[in-house]
C-alpha cells in the first residue's frame, strides 16, 4: 500500500492516553484526546519507501485473527491528559480532537516495532497496516511508541501522526449495552416506536450521536437508543508483541484440533443415530423435532456429520420457524444467537448465547474466505454462513428464521470457524 504524506515531529515529546479495546470480540473503553504540541511540528512531504526496506514487511502468512487484536491502553501510564493548546502566535483557540494524538500505521502489511532505534535492534512486535499507536517521543527519523503492550521504536515513514480523517475512519464506533432489554426506537425520543429490543451485554455498531442518543444498527434496522442505557467507545487495532503472536497461533492450533476432534465425535454420534434410526420400527420418525407454531408438525433430521457444510445443512432445515427473543429452540422458537447456539450444541459444540460473544468462539477468517458453517457476525446480529453468498439466521419476529444474500448484506463485523 502506498505510503501517506508524514508529519515528521521536531518537538520532543507527545503524552497521549488512548484506550482501546479488545474485539470479540473483549471490553471496550473510550478514546481520550491528548496534547497536542507533536501535531503542530512542521510537515514534510517524503518519497515513496523502497521496495526493499526491511522494516516495512509483507508477511502474507498473517491470519485473520490478527485484526482482533486489541489492547487495553495505548499509554496506560498516562490517566489524566491536558488537553490545552499552547499557541504563541495565534489567539485563535486550537479545536482539538480525540483523534489528534493518534499515529496509524501505512504499510503493505505490517512494521516492525524494535527495542530501538535502529534496524539491527531487536523485534519487539509488530504495527499492522491502519493500526494505532500514541508517539512518546522522536529520535532522529524514528518514533517511540505504544500501542497495545508493545512499547518501541517505528520509522517514522511508516506512521502517520496527527491525520484526523485518516484516524476516524480505520476506528471502529461502538456502544456496548449496559441495561437488560435496551429498546431501539425508530426516533431520538422515548415516544418514538421501537423498533427492536437488544439484551445487556451486546455490543453494537454506531451510525450517529447526537443530544445524548445514539444511533446504532441492529437486525430490524439502524435506530435509537438513549445514551443513559449504553457505553460508547473507539476501537482500534493495536500492535501484537511476539509474546502474543506467539499464544495466538498456539490458541489457533488448539482450537482447530479441538474442533477436528468434535467434528470426529459429532460424526460418530451421527453415524449411531442413522443406524439406530434404520433398525427401529418403521412409521416411526427417530430424528424428528415436535414443537408449538410451525415447527410442531415438521420432522427434520438428525446432525449428519461433523463438518461445517454438516451444520449449514442441519440449520438449513429449521427456515420458516419463528424468532422468540431469548428463545434457543430451533422448533419453537429462537432469536439469532440462540438459533446458532442450538445449532452446534446438535454438534457437541457448546457456544455462548450472546452475539458478541459469539465474535470470539473458535478463529477468525476473512469475510472473502467464508465456508459453509462459518458463523458471521453483524451489530448486534449473528447466521450462519450455508454457501452461495447466503447465510441462514433467526432474523426478526416478523421474518423467523430465514436465508438472506448476500451474506453481507450487512457490515460484517466478524467470521469465526468452528469446524
Amino acid at each position: 500500500m502506498n505510503r501517506n504524506s508524514i508529519r515528521k515531529a521536531t518537538t520532543c515529546c507527545l503524552t497521549a492516553a488512548v484506550v482501546i479495546t479488545s474485539s470479540s470480540f473483549v471490553s471496550h473503553a473510550s478514546v481520550s484526546a491528548g496534547a497536542g504540541d507533536l501535531i503542530t511540528a512542521a510537515q514534510e512531504t517524503q518519497a515513496e519507501k523502497p521496495a526493499e526496506n526491511k522494516e516495512a514487511e509483507k508477511d502474507t502468512s498473517v491470519t485473520a485473527g490478527v485484526t482482533e487484536i486489541f489492547a487495553n491502553s495505548l499509554a496506560p501510564r498516562h490517566e489524566s491528559i491536558d488537553t490545552a493548546v499552547d499557541d504563541v502566535k495565534n489567539e485563535t483557540p486550537v479545536q482539538k480532537t480525540e483523534y489528534d494524538d493518534i499515529a496509524i500505521a501505512q504499510v503493505d502489511n505490517y512494521v516492525n516495532v524494535r527495542a530501538a532505534a535502529g534496524e539491527d535492534s531487536e523485534v519487539l512486535g509488530k504495527l499492522y497496516n491502519n493500526s494505532a499507536c500514541t508517539v512518546l517521543g522522536v529520535e532522529g527519523d524514528w518514533y517511540k511508541i505504544h500501542s497495545g503492550n508493545v512499547e518501541g521504536y517505528i520509522k517514522s515513514e511508516f506512521l502517520v501522526l496527527g491525520n484526523p480523517e485518516l484516524a476516524k475512519s480505520v476506528g471502529y464506533r461502538v456502544a456496548d449495552v449496559t441495561t437488560d432489554n435496551l429498546n431501539v426506537r425508530a426516533d431520538s425520543s422515548t415516544e418514538s416506536d421501537v423498533l427492536g429490543q437488544v439484551p445487556q451485554g451486546e455490543t453494537l455498531s454506531v451510525v450517529e450521536e447526537k443530544d445524548g442518543w445514539v444511533k446504532v444498527a441492529i437486525e430490524e434496522g439502524d435506530g435509537w437508543v438513549s445514551g443513559d442505557f449504553v457505553k460508547c467507545s473507539t476501537n482500534y487495532v493495536v500492535a501484537e508483541s511476539k509474546e502474543e503472536e506467539e499464544a495466538r497461533l498456539k490458541k489457533e492450533e488448539e482450537e482447530r484440533k479441538a474442533a477436528e476432534e468434535a467434528a470426529r465425535k459429532a460424526a460418530e454420534e451421527a453415524s449411531r443415530s442413522s443406524r439406530s434410526s434404520s433398525s427401529g420400527s418403521s412409521g416411526g420418525s427417530s430424528g424428528s423435532s415436535s414443537g408449538s407454531s410451525s415447527g410442531e408438525s415438521r420432522s427434520y433430521a438428525p446432525p449428519s456429520g461433523g463438518s461445517g457444510q454438516a451444520v449449514a445443512d442441519y440449520a438449513c432445515q429449521f427456515v420458516g420457524n419463528p424468532y422468540v427473543y431469548g428463545g434457543t429452540s430451533l422448533t419453537n422458537g429462537a432469536d439469532c444467537s440462540g438459533f446458532v447456539m442450538s445449532v452446534y450444541a446438535a454438534f457437541g459444540v457448546g457456544l455462548p448465547h450472546s452475539s458478541s460473544a459469539l465474535a470470539g468462539v473458535g478463529y477468525g477468517v476473512s469475510a472473502d474466505a467464508m465456508q459453509p458453517g462459518d458463523i458471521v457476525c453483524y451489530s448486534g446480529h449473528v447466521g450462519i454462513y450455508i454457501g452461495g453468498n447466503t447465510i441462514v439466521h433467526a432474523s426478526t419476529e416478523a421474518t423467523g428464521i430465514k436465508y438472506t444474500s448476500p451474506a453481507n448484506y450487512r457490515t460484517i463485523v466478524a467470521v469465526r470457524r468452528i469446524f
